[in-house]
């Protein structure tokens, strides 16, 4: 990991005081994979480390990803008929600048697109007006949170001013409605994730791709993953520990979404 390479960023969560386009296919995933390794630069790849726990256990904390910054990207003449464009889609798992503070970079899945009807009733999510399974979320705390887990509803907690807009302006029937141009997006670790509940939606614009591929995982704590600047005790630790630490089985991993209706 270099120094210059982005981190995905996350503060702490407040505490008290229609028909789907079908996923790109394996071979066309890695066709992606190896071109944008072989030819990619910035404008096209990017890296990124995973230094929170937010979107376990699909993203692990010190996950090194690489960043599909065209698949979002808007269609041009020609390459629209040679590259994989598309929506950005229910399920999918999106990078993106925090719109509370566009210099930090978060990683979630999106969970509403604009249109949708969202609520969560005792920790299931609800899509207009349909329980949707979810085998990629987990709840690792047994208590039930009166507005984590009952969304949208009186906040316990101070919310960022997004959200509580979010709360006034876009809430009917007890549901919330992603309005045009944004995503309503959530972590995977759901009981553990600074999400759309409490900074609001995510404005298309704000998107800067699709995680593709975990080129690198290393099993190293969030306080030094989320530093800007690499320091010695990480360096000490990767030399002295890089094949014991590294997760193997996760290097080369491709990162899917999960389509949902």
């Amino acid at each position: 990991m270099s120094a210059s390479q982005p981190t995905v960023a996350e503060p702490a969560i407040p505490v008290k005081s229609s028909k789907q386009e079908p996923p790109r296919g394996t071979i066309a995933e890695w066709t992606v994979t190896i071109l944008l390794l072989l030819f990619g630069t910035t404008t096209l790849v990017q890296a990124f480390v995973i230094p929170t726990g937010s979107m376990e256990d699909t993203l692990l904390i010190g996950d090194h990803l690489l960043v599909d910054k065209l698949a979002y990207a808007p269609p041009g003449p020609i390459s629209k008929y040679v590259l994989p464009y598309q929506d950005a889609k229910r399920g999918d798992i999106i990078v993106f600048r925090y719109p509370v503070d566009i210099k930090q970079t978060f990683v979630k899945r999106i969970v509403g697109v604009p249109g949708d009807r969202i609520r969560i009733d005792r920790k299931q999510l609800y899509l207009n007006g349909n329980a949707i399974q979810e085998p990629y979320k987990y709840h690792k705390t047994e208590y039930f949170d009166s507005y984590r887990d009952n969304f949208p509803s009186e906040p316990n907690v101070r919310l960022y001013d997004p959200a509580q807009r979010m709360l006034e302006e876009n809430v009917v029937n007890g549901e919330v409605v992603v309005p045009p141009g944004h995503y309503f997006a959530m972590g995977d670790n759901r009981d553990s994730s600074l999400d759309s509940r409490y900074w609001g939606f995510v404005p298309r614009e704000n998107i800067i791709g699709k995680p593709l591929i975990i080129y690198w995982s290393y099993d190293a704590p969030t306080d030094r993953l989320a530093s800007p600047n690499i320091g010695f005790d990480h360096l000490f630790d990767i030399a002295t520990n890089f094949f014991s630490k590294t997760r193997w089985k996760r290097t080369a991993m491709l990162i899917r979404g999960y389509p949902t209706k």
